[in-house]
């Protein structure tokens, strides 16, 4: 299982902006399913945001309007641009990508062979 390499984490105030980006080495994007999860101690990881090759894109309600997903196939990677952030968006992000697009079922851990090994992101009031 390929480990997929993420940055961008790190501390903002609130209604700040963040980027997060993924990549990988030997797993092609071009062809995949990509997300984004989050955890915060204590509590199961949820799903934040998805997108597929052919720019469909799924996202929580509690994060819509407010970050985007996107995907760079000339660069193998891909993105959660985090704006307007909130307290409560801190936690830590995984990203994660798996071979096959299952629509509005997106944010069920099980699809996804491959993930991150997580990236801090703190927004302080």
């Amino acid at each position: 299982q390929e480990q997929l390499v993420e940055s961008g984490g790190g501390s903002v105030q609130a209604g700040g902006s963040l980027r997060l980006s993924c990549a990988a080495s030997r797993y092609n994007f071009t062809n995949a399913v990509v997300a984004w999860f989050r955890q915060v101690p204590g509590k199961e990881r949820e799903g934040v945001a998805s997108i597929y090759t052919d720019g469909t894109s799924y996202y929580s309600d509690s994060v819509k309007g407010r970050f985007t997903i996107s995907l760079d196939s000339a660069k193998n990677t891909f993105y959660l641009d985090m704006s307007s952030l909130q307290p409560e968006d801190t936690a830590m992000y995984y990203c994660a990508a798996g071979p096959i697009w299952y629509g509005n079922l997106w944010h069920v851990e099980h699809w996804y062979n491959a993930w991150g090994q997580g990236t801090q992101v703190t927004v302080s009031s």
